[in-house]
């Protein structure tokens, strides 16, 4: 979430352009997931300018923010980072997965028969969706994602983790006060770390390689 519109879009555009140059550069069939994840930052701030514009409501932009969010990131995530996971971490990593598949089919269930909606609060937007048992679902949600992330056996998925986990805090904060939304500049930076993770990567021989450009 960024302040407005324009920040939004802007923020989204760069992030999405990292997104294109770690795909790219990736060589690995199972690097793919999580060298996406800029993409899927960036598009997901491009579909929030869209919310802003719409002056928020239960639009179809609304829903998509609402479905990349919640269910798309809570499977992704952990699923991504056990595609790339050593073999002595995949065991601890199937608990993220199996948290993150749990959490995202109740959260389609709901955004499917509940919908969601949006409000304009000055420079943040509030989403609204009627979730049971939301104080679980939240911990499931975060120990699918930010859990996987800590648990990978990768230093700079690691250190994505710690990344987040300080952003989505300090974001959460700044939100609940309705001051400004400030999480484009954390997944502007969270996508900075992947391009260098991928980097790394792209230097180590893999038998199985994706063909790229050029």
């Amino acid at each position: 979430m960024c302040f407005s519109a324009t920040a939004d879009l802007v923020a989204g555009c760069g992030i999405a352009a990292v997104g294109v140059a770690c795909v790219a550069r990736t060589r690995r069939v199972a690097d793919l997931p999580m060298a996406a994840l800029p993409l899927i930052l960036g598009g997901h701030q491009i579909v929030e300018s869209l919310v802003w514009r719409s002056g928020g409501g239960s639009g179809p932009a609304t829903v998509a923010w609402a479905a990349i969010a919640l269910p798309l990131l809570a499977v992704w995530v952990p699923a991504g980072v056990l595609c790339v996971a050593p073999p002595s971490a995949v065991r601890r990593l199937i608990v993220p997965l199996v948290l993150g598949v749990l959490t995202a089919a109740v959260l389609s269930y709901r955004l499917a028969t509940h919908g969601v909606t949006a409000e304009i609060r000055g420079h943040t937007v509030g989403y609204a969706v009627s979730l049971p048992a939301s104080e679980v679902l939240v911990a499931g949600y975060l120990l699918a994602t930010i859990g996987a992330l800590l648990l990978s056996g990768d230093r700079i998925l690691c250190l994505l983790g710690t990344l987040v986990t300080v952003g989505a805090a300090t974001c959460w904060a700044l939100w609940e006060a309705e001051f400004v939304s400030t999480w484009c500049a954390f997944a502007a930076v969270c996508s900075l770390v992947m391009y260098r993770w991928v980097r790394g990567r792209s230097g180590s021989p893999d038998v199985s390689r994706v063909s790229v450009a050029g």
